[in-house]
């Protein structure tokens, strides 16, 4: 199966900050397309989004034509229209993946999918970050260096206000002595997720080959089944009825038919 990509960020800092956009020239979002590309190749097709897209890019049929969602965003989660965050958020219940990057923990759609504030702390210095692999059996630590060696990078430390992972794969020390959960992975509804931390947009984190390997690999894990893209389902089952369930639609909605 060829695994549907769309890769969206949200593009303000590379059109805004001259030293951003020497890095990213066309944006942090072309280079992780292209990374995911180099690694994935005929495994994978790979589109961009951006913010200020018609509907940030995110209409139903290009959600309902994606796989797996990679986000990036940073100076305007605000400017991100509450019915694309439902309409993805149901579409992740659904069954497709999501890639939270960096200061994606603060996206609208990462802190209604875990129900908590997402918060951390954090240092805007040119510290180097370490990140150490925790679970060296899971498919995206598969082929990573332990530890990676971030030389330029911002600084992310606990608490990391999440619910408890699902899995921890990874996790950065920095020079400060902060340690963080760098790379950890939830499942919501039908969904897979994984948030990966490392990509502030001042230091050149998404050329490391290191990294845009862990995000080719989250993006193979997190894909699921596109014949299978539906939200889970309320049925009512017979005694004896393995196979066949029957619609029902709860309590408050069956009240006028008195069951």
């Amino acid at each position: 199966m060829t695994i549907r990509v769309l890769v969206w960020g949200e593009n303000r800092h590379e059109q805004a900050e001259p030293e951003v956009a020497k890095i990213y020239p066309d944006g942090m979002h072309n280079a992780i397309r292209r990374g995911i590309e180099e690694r994935l190749g005929e495994r994978a097709t790979v589109r961009t989004a951006t913010l200020d897209d018609p509907e940030h890019g995110l209409t139903e049929d290009v959600l309902a034509a994606t796989d797996v969602l990679t986000w990036w965003g940073h100076a305007a989660h605000g400017e991100v229209a509450d019915e694309v965050v439902e309409r993805v958020h149901r579409h992740v219940l659904s069954g497709m993946g999501l890639l939270v990057l960096h200061s994606g923990h603060w996206s609208k759609i990462f802190t209604k999918l875990m129900g908590t504030t997402c918060t951390l702390r954090w240092r805007s210095q040119n510290d180097r970050e370490l990140i150490w692999t925790v679970n060296p059996t899971h498919p995206i630590a598969r082929g990573i260096p332990h530890p990676i060696e971030i030389p330029a990078q911002e600084m992310y430390g606990e608490q990391f206000d999440i619910p408890t992972p699902d899995e921890l794969i990874f996790i950065s020390s920095f020079t400060g002595g902060e340690v963080f959960r760098s790379g950890c992975t939830f499942r919501r509804g039908n969904g897979k997720i994984f948030y990966f931390s490392p990509g502030d947009q001042d230091y050149p984190v998404y050329h490391h080959p290191d990294v845009l390997q862990v995000i080719a690999n989250g993006v193979e894990w997190a894909a699921g089944d596109p014949a299978r893209r539906e939200l889970p389902t309320l049925l009512r089952y017979e005694m004896g009825d393995f196979f066949n369930g029957h619609g029902y639609r709860g309590a408050m909605h069956n009240k006028e038919s008195g069951q």
